[in-house]
C-alpha cells in the first residue's frame, strides 16, 4: 500500500490532502520570521476565521551566542506577530518539527523549516472543493478566492485554508494577546 503522500514517505498526522504534481510553494514576502527558538504558536478559532498568535525573531546586534535566552507563552515583552486568516474554512496544528521537516508532504516542493508561504493549485482546496460537490447548492466558483497558507515553526506547522490575511505586530506576552485575538477572532 503506497502513503497517502508520494515517493513512500510515511504519514503525518494531521494530514488532509495528498500532494500531487500541481502543488507549488511560494514564499509570502514581507511576513514577520517566527522566532526560530521558541515561536510559541496559538491558534483561536471559529467557523469563519481563525488568528494565530506566535513570537517573532528578534535578534539583538551586540548577543555574543554565549547565554539562552528562554521564552514561553507567558514571556512579557516580546514582539508578538498576530495573524488573522479571514474567510477560514480550514486549519491544522502540528507535526513535523523542524527536525523531522523532511516528511511533510510539500518538502520536496521547496516547503522549507520557519517559513510562511501559500501553496498555489493547492491539492488541500482542490479536495475540499470536490469534497463539497455533493452538496446540491455547490458552487465551484466559491473555492477560487480560497488559498492555503503553512506556517512553519519550530515544534510545529500551522496550515489553513483561507480567503485572505492580515497582520498586526505588538509588544507583549502570547497570552496577553488572548483578548486582541478574540477581537480579530469576532470582527466581521
Amino acid at each position: 500500500m503506497g502513503w497517502p503522500w508520494s515517493s513512500n514517505r510515511p504519514a503525518v498526522s494531521g494530514a488532509m490532502y495528498q500532494v500531487d504534481e500541481l502543488d507549488r510553494v511560494v514564499e509570502l514576502h514581507g511576513f514577520p520570521q517566527s522566532s526560530v527558538g521558541a515561536p510559541c504558536p496559538l491558534v483561536l478559532s471559529d467557523e469563519f476565521t481563525t488568528v494565530v498568535a506566535f513570537y517573532v525573531e528578534e535578534r539583538d546586534a551586540n548577543w555574543e551566542e554565549t547565554t539562552v535566552r528562554v521564552v514561553d507563552p507567558d514571556s512579557d515583552g516580546e514582539l508578538v506577530a498576530l495573524v488573522r486568516f479571514g474567510r477560514c474554512c480550514a486549519h491544522v496544528l502540528g507535526p513535523p518539527n523542524d527536525e523531522a521537516f523532511s516528511a511533510h508532504p510539500l518538502a520536496s516542493r521547496g516547503l522549507q523549516p520557519y517559513s510562511a508561504v501559500i501553496i498555489e493549485n493547492s491539492s488541500w482546496v482542490r479536495g475540499l472543493e470536490r469534497m463539497n460537490a455533493i452538496h446540491p447548492h455547490h458552487r465551484p466558483e466559491d473555492f477560487k478566492a480560497r488559498k492555503h497558507f503553512i506556517l512553519s515553526f519550530h515544534d510545529s506547522v500551522f496550515e489553513c485554508v483561507a480567503e485572505q490575511y492580515e497582520v498586526e505586530l505588538c509588544k507583549g506576552s502570547i497570552t496577553g494577546q488572548l483578548n486582541r485575538m478574540a477581537e480579530l477572532l469576532s470582527r466581521r
